[in-house]
């Protein structure tokens, strides 16, 4: 039984408003998307998206990209491994070659991978199948290969990214146009791997040396504190690493800051396919809560990071 304390509110002095005097978020006139169109060109197709969530935000990170090439700021790249096994290196490297990426920052896995495919021009061994028998991980020509050029590049004094690209052009590599690496040390721009020590197949080989692997990512943490030291106006993006590239950005901005260098008016942007904590807190939300800008765009890289790049050289070519 209802107490009697309880009962049925009268509906009848509810007050209404009229729709039309109310503010709303989507308007048919600002917001909405055109039809599509067979013969339409791409530019048509880019101003015919909705200019609402996902695609306002991919809209935006298009623009602070444009901006920040026009004005001869940094536009940083920060990638984890699934990048490269979806195969976007050319898509990268066009952007590398055109100017418009002005660094690139990697956690091992992406080395890896974009070291193999240069070498056979395959990746991505299938774990499940040989993990029980004892032979994950353990292909000579990818572990021996790399820590050697490691220990190579230590002595010439270059850290862990430009020593992968610069072995993978001096051996030349079958495979070496679709290098990541190799295309930022021919285009002579800064190219950083960051390493988690035990995480990546090549500290499982005999020719690891943990010294050599500290010292090559510790000179490469250095080299993108400078990055990120010159990232006014800029733009970082942070494209498929949930844990490695957002925490290595937080603390090369920290150190930045604490040496005295300003570092403001810059836009952020997470591509992920799904949304992760501390690309939301480290990249979109802490690094911008001043003067910035940061945007979450979710989806597959293999859509969304052609879909950026070929947005970004539409944007240029239209203001040429």
């Amino acid at each position: 039984m209802t107490p009697e304390k309880y009962q049925p509110v009268d509906m009848s002095a509810v007050k209404t408003y009229s729709v039309h005097d109310r503010n709303n978020k989507v308007q048919v006139e600002k917001h909405f998307a055109a039809p599509p169109e067979a013969e339409s060109s791409f530019a048509e197709f880019l101003a015919g998206l909705p200019n609402l969530l996902g695609a306002e935000s991919l809209q935006r990170v298009v623009a602070a990209i444009v901006k920040a090439h026009r004005l001869q700021r940094p536009v940083v790249l920060a990638i984890g491994g699934h990048v490269i096994k979806c195969g976007l290196q050319p898509t990268l490297k066009k952007l590398i070659e055109e100017g418009i990426i002005t660094a690139v920052a990697m956690n091992g896995s992406a080395a890896i991978h974009d070291f193999e495919v240069s070498l056979i021009g395959e990746t991505s061994e299938d774990v499940g199948a040989v993990l029980h028998t004892g032979n994950f991980g353990f292909a000579e020509e990818t572990g021996g290969g790399m820590n050697r050029a490691l220990k190579v590049g230590m002595a010439s004094g270059v850290g862990f990214g430009e020593a992968i690209g610069r072995c993978i052009l001096e051996s030349k590599h079958p495979f070496r146009d679709h290098s990541l690496l190799a295309a930022c040390v021919e285009n002579e721009i800064p190219v950083t791997t960051h390493v988690a020590i035990g995480a990546d197949i090549i500290h499982q080989h005999p020719d690891f040396d943990g010294a050599v692997t500290g010292e090559m990512s510790a000179r490469d943490f250095r080299l993108l504190t400078s990055v990120v030291a010159d990232l006014n106006g800029g733009v970082w993006l942070n494209v498929g690493s949930a844990v490695i590239m957002p925490e290595v950005f937080l603390k090369a901005l920290s150190i930045a800051q604490n040496l005295g260098h300003q570092v403001e008016n810059f836009t952020t942007a997470n591509f992920d396919m799904n949304q992760h904590y501390r690309p939301l807190q480290n990249v979109v939300k802490r690094p911008t809560s001043g003067s910035g800008k940061g945007y979450s765009i979710i989806g597959h890289h293999e859509i969304n990071i052609p879909l950026l790049a070929a947005a970004v050289l539409e944007k240029l070519h239209e203001g040429a």
